[in-house]
């Protein structure tokens, strides 16, 4: 007989709130962690899909994304005449506000380098790639967008050719692909006022067509390379890196610089939050076994008159701890999958976490089992009679 069966199917209200009350603090946790790996997976997005072996970035810098960075407009001529080098495409990334549809919407405009770059690397949901090179955009599902809008970037008007899907940069701020020379144009949109004031102070001939009384430098961030198969990138690097006006990164220094440098201390908070929820899981799991247990002490105490070994009492205190926590864990995989796409950021749910999760939830519940089980075993058959 199956004593924690009877007993959750003779109690099924307190069964089922006990069950809910530790699914959602697995929810919580399951969430953070999700969390966790969406922003990493969203930050590294970019730098993983590109198809680069080397960035190359203004000098002394770690950008484009860990840190600003302008390039000399024809840098890319520079670096397609190193040895080695197959190919390159110019790149630059910055956050864009603009109206639509009445709202003002935000999005991470994105410049590609067309024709150059064929968008074999982005995978879109609707749509098309990039095909007149100039006044055409795509734009991520996020930004609320779709094929055959039209909105106004800068002083043009751009046309929505293709969408992607959970395609963020690290604020979850979706991206929208536009041409290098689009992009630029965009970074660099002066007002009326901005342009007298420079011809005021610099003198109408001297001011450029799109002067403006704040500097402005080059708005391409990067260059990206990538080599021959033969190539050794540690040569193609020094022969760079010899110019001194430039720094070059390898892919994995971009992780690392994302990872380890931007994103620490969200990383490190997230993880800490995680620990914090794991912690009190343990406590409330522990303090509900204790507690029932500490309601069946006449019970256990009747058993043992009965003759019943310790080994019943201590079955039906673990087949109990074990019930709540498999109701618990499934009722919290249910929840996720339920709430969690309804979340403003992408909450990543790896099965090797979920694996790791229940086998924290395991071992939560069989140290709570222990707990009641060491407090069942100071009671007498005696105490039947009390």
């Amino acid at each position: 007989m199956n004593l924690a069966l009877k007993d959750a199917i003779h109690s099924p209200t307190r069964f089922a709130l006990t069950a809910f009350g530790v699914a959602f603090l697995m929810t919580a946790m399951i969430g953070m962690t999700g969390l966790y790996r969406g922003v990493v997976e969203d930050a590294l997005l970019i730098i993983e899909r590109i198809d680069a072996d080397l960035w190359v970035v203004q000098g002394e810098r770690a950008g484009p994304f860990a840190e600003g960075s302008a390039v000399a407009q024809d840098m890319d001529r520079r670096v397609e005449g190193v040895p080695g080098v197959a190919d390159v495409r110019r790149f630059t990334q910055f956050s864009q506000q603009f109206a639509f549809d009445g709202a003002t919407r935000r999005a991470t405009v994105t410049g590609v380098d067309v024709p150059r770059d064929d968008g074999h690397w982005l995978s879109l949901t609707a749509g098309r790639w990039l095909h007149a090179g100039r006044y055409e955009a795509i734009a991520d599902a996020s930004t609320g967008l779709h094929v055959g809008d039209r909105v106004r970037l800068g002083l043009d008007d751009y046309d929505i050719v293709g969408l992607t899907r959970n395609m963020v940069d690290s604020a979850g701020d979706g991206l929208m692909f536009v041409s290098i020379n689009d992009a630029t144009a965009i970074a660099q949109r002066r007002t009326s006022e901005e342009v007298h004031l420079a011809r005021a102070a610099h003198g109408e001939l001297a001011a450029s067509p799109d002067g403006s009384s704040v500097a402005q430098e080059s708005k391409i961030a990067a260059v990206l390379v990538r080599l021959d198969p033969a190539a050794d990138p540690a040569r193609v690097i020094a022969a760079m890196e010899r110019w001194g006006d430039v720094r070059v990164l390898t892919t994995a220094q971009q992780r690392d610089l994302m990872l380890n440098a931007r994103l620490w201390k969200l990383r490190l908070q997230i993880l800490a939050f995680t620990g914090l929820i794991l912690i009190i899981t343990a406590i409330v799991v522990s303090l509900i076994i204790y507690t029932m247990t500490i309601e069946k002490l006449h019970e256990i105490a009747l058993l043992k008159l009965m003759g019943a070994r310790e080994s019943v009492v201590a079955g039906m205190i673990g087949q109990q701890a074990g019930m709540i926590g498999l109701a618990g864990f499934a009722l919290s995989l249910l929840i996720a999958r339920l709430v969690f796409p309804l979340f403003p950021r992408r909450v990543v749910m790896d099965p090797p976490d979920l694996a790791a999760l229940g086998l924290a939830l395991a071992l939560i519940c069989a140290v709570a089992a222990w707990v009641g089980i060491a407090r069942a075993s100071k009671v007498s058959a005696r105490e039947v009679l009390s």
